[in-house]
């Protein structure tokens, strides 16, 4: 784990199983520099500095158990538990489910697909669609989008007349005055 005040390099830790034993990542994808959004910055900077051990540079780890030595997976859900309770988080709401969150809010924000991927190491589209969601409020947002686009070329391309709606006149009306 590397940062430089922008952004953390990760070169992959598998330190969350019963040996602690680190180890290369998945695919190559998963060597890659992460652009924290600024909200998180002081927050990263402060937990590298309390817990990972800033002597260790690069080498450090972003999650340490009380010794300094990776988390077994058993304590790492321990102290999971501790903190989602203790920041008031559903019950059922496990570790992993942060990907999935940080894809959605990340496309929300509109990231594209192969964005997305980057920030996430994964190096095929199946993987990164398997954490994307969309709930009722993003279809709204869309539609609200779609409509936005619709209204403002109907803006550019009719004419005002009085006997029109406000809104201009609807799909029906255009295609009967064809």
């Amino acid at each position: 784990m590397r940062t430089d005040g922008r952004a953390v390099s990760s070169q992959g830790a598998g330190g969350l199983g019963h040996t602690r034993a680190l180890g290369d990542t998945k695919s190559e994808a998963g060597k890659r520099i992460v652009v924290l959004p600024a909200f998180l910055r002081t927050d990263l900077r402060r937990h590298l500095d309390w817990y990972a051990g800033k002597d260790r540079g690069a080498e450090g780890l972003l999650f340490v158990g009380e010794k300094g030595k990776p988390f077994r997976r058993s304590t790492f859900g321990r102290k999971w538990r501790k903190a989602r309770d203790r920041v008031g988080m559903p019950e059922g709401f496990r570790f992993y489910d942060l990907r999935h969150t940080g894809h959605t809010l990340a496309t929300r924000s509109g990231a594209t697909l192969k964005d997305t991927m980057v920030r996430a190491g994964q190096s095929s589209t199946r993987a990164a669609l398997i954490y994307q969601h969309s709930d009722v409020e993003r279809q709204q947002e869309v539609a609200g989008g779609l409509d936005d686009l619709v209204r403002a070329e109907r803006q550019k391309t009719i004419k005002p007349d009085a006997d029109q709606a406000s809104d201009g006149p609807s799909g029906a009306d255009l295609v009967r005055d064809a």
